[in-house]
């Protein structure tokens, strides 16, 4: 999870001999944007961090072999194209011509091939890349070869994830870089370059277009694909913890853009004919309450499977973000609703009235004799404090012994990791969200794996499940990978490896005095400020 921020703007004239200088400065002034983003940006290097705000910087510094569109297709961005061959275990990727570094030197194949490297080791996909990956090798400076063991049809879509940590390409002498330790310098092929010298941790960073990026000739901009075409000459990231301040700032003028306004402030900002609210992101953020499946109550499917009839998903997201049903959905599975792997099986349980009384006699039936469950909610966060606290009620409503554990999200991470007991200082249960991107298919969806110890905090195994995402990899076209998304779907309800708590959209705010204000992610290419 991540959050917000802000700074200034003016304007003056005076005597006639004051106007030429005014209308000089207007233009520059209209090519700086000033944006509060959702938090500070505590590491810069978005290979090393999941956090969203380093993804999102990631994108103005770098560039991507492939992007994916507002329809979830991949598209080939600094790749050119790419040609498979040998039934479909050997691919190769060209390079457009003319892409540049921010220090001068081109892009080759070298470059990417290690990127690649210190990419895929911390990505789900990635990670099934080297799993099925004989070699791969520079055939020239354009050209990157894949040889595999056997055929990985995704090999595009993990290339163009958006899923944290994007695959970011950078020179090799950066790329050679463990990927446990940051980079030492921003330099990229992206279409703004970092300036460093400005850097105010905690307060300010900023960005300048960079003159040498090589847009795509042909397509239209969407998401990460298309023409990155730069109308800006310099953005400004200012941050601020404090949701007045920043907007105060919005609605003066002295920033142009808030990436995640707090609700509570949106009635205000809505009043403002001069800022616009959008929903940018279509996959909104899905909730999830998890189970540490290594001890009891939890390492027992039959009690995690009875729960499923306690949860009221719209309990959940009212407390997450209020009334206003255009914000949040109830009756979401495993992938997000209106997504290619999304469909409405196993939904059952989540609907109708919820009986607690059948809740609680099946959780006896399944063998509950009144263990201690430890739920670890964060308070330091709104939205995930509201998970927790319904979480809490609907526990002891089931019959359930909670300990409730009410902490900073701090804390929470840090005693997640714990696989002791919980009576000696592990847990229970805790509650998070995760946007839609990170659940889209199978093959990132963390709530829905099985992979024991490997796996996601609270370690589900079940080979059925892994099972079924492997035949998901090699599938050959979509709707073999929707009939295996929805056997999984299915089976998750069955083995309940963890609770699908519901959907919620963030808002962002920004002065209408910016047009053509991308989707999906805070982007800062096509939009102008007008």
């Amino acid at each position: 999870m991540d959050r917000r921020d802000l700074l200034r703007g003016a304007a003056a004239a005076g005597t006639v001999l004051a106007l030429p200088r005014a209308a000089l400065a207007q233009p520059a002034a209209a090519r700086v944007l000033r944006f509060i983003p959702q938090s500070d940006l505590g590491i810069l290097d978005p290979i090393v961090t999941t956090a969203y705000v380093s993804r999102h910087h990631g994108f103005m510094v770098f560039d991507t072999l492939y992007g994916m569109d507002a329809d979830f297709r991949i598209q080939p961005q600094m790749a050119g194209g790419h040609r498979i061959e040998e039934d479909g275990r050997r691919w190769t990727i060209t390079l457009r011509p003319g892409l540049q570094f921010h220090d001068g030197e081109p892009v080759r194949a070298k470059d990417c091939i290690a990127s690649i490297r210190r990419w895929a080791g911390r990505h789900p996909l990635g990670q099934e890349l080297l799993a099925r990956l004989d070699e791969m090798s520079a055939a020239d400076d354009r050209s990157l070869v894949f040889r595999l063991k056997r055929p990985f049809p995704l090999l595009a879509e993990a290339l163009g994830s958006l899923v944290t940590p994007c695959c970011f390409i950078m020179p090799e002498r950066l790329a050679q870089t463990d990927p446990a330790r940051q980079v030492p310098e921003m330099v990229g092929s992206g279409p703004f370059r970092f300036k460093a010298d400005e850097r105010v941790q905690g307060s300010r960073f900023v960005y300048e277009k960079f003159a040498g990026y090589l847009p795509r000739e042909e397509g239209t901009a969407s998401w990460t694909a298309g023409p990155k075409r730069v109308n800006l000459d310099r953005v400004e990231w200012i941050v601020t913890p404090d949701s007045s301040t920043a907007a105060a700032a919005l609605q003066n003028g002295e920033t142009d853009w808030w990436e995640v306004p707090t609700s509570d402030l949106l009635p205000l900002l809505r009043r403002n004919r001069n800022i616009a609210i959008d929903l940018p992101n279509p996959t909104g953020l899905v909730g999830w309450g998890r189970f540490n499946h290594l001890h009891p109550p939890f390492d027992n499917p039959r009690i995690r499977r009875a729960l499923m009839g306690a949860v009221s998903q719209a309990d959940y997201m009212t407390a997450v973000t209020g009334t206003d049903r255009s914000l949040w959905r109830e009756n979401v599975g495993f992938f997000p609703p209106e997504t290619p792997m999304a469909s409405d099986v196993g939904l059952e349980v989540l609907k109708g009235p919820r009986d607690f009384d059948k809740v609680k006699r099946e959780i006896e039936a399944a063998g509950y004799k009144g263990e201690k469950v430890v739920l670890l909610a964060a308070t330091d966060f709104p939205t995930l404090n509201a998970l927790g606290q319904v979480g809490n009620d609907m526990l002891r409503r089931a019959g359930m012994n909670v300990d409730f554990v009410a902490t900073d999200w701090g804390s929470v991470v840090a005693r997640r990791a714990s696989r002791e007991p919980p009576e000696k200082g592990g847990w229970s249960i805790f509650f998070n969200f995760w946007t839609g991107l990170d659940v889209i298919n199978p093959g990132v969806n963390q709530p829905i794996r099985g992979n024991g110890g490997d796996g996601w905090w609270g370690w589900a195994t079940s080979p059925r499940l892994e099972t079924l995402r492997q035949g998901w990899f090699d599938a050959a076209d979509l709707p073999r990978q929707q009939a295996i998304a929805r056997e999984m779907q299915q089976l998750a309800f069955e083995e309940a490896p963890t609770l699908p708590l519901g959907q919620y959209f963030q808002s962002t705010a920004y002065r209408r005095s910016l047009a053509d204000v991308p989707k999906g992610m805070p982007l800062f290419w096509s939009l102008k400020k007008v």
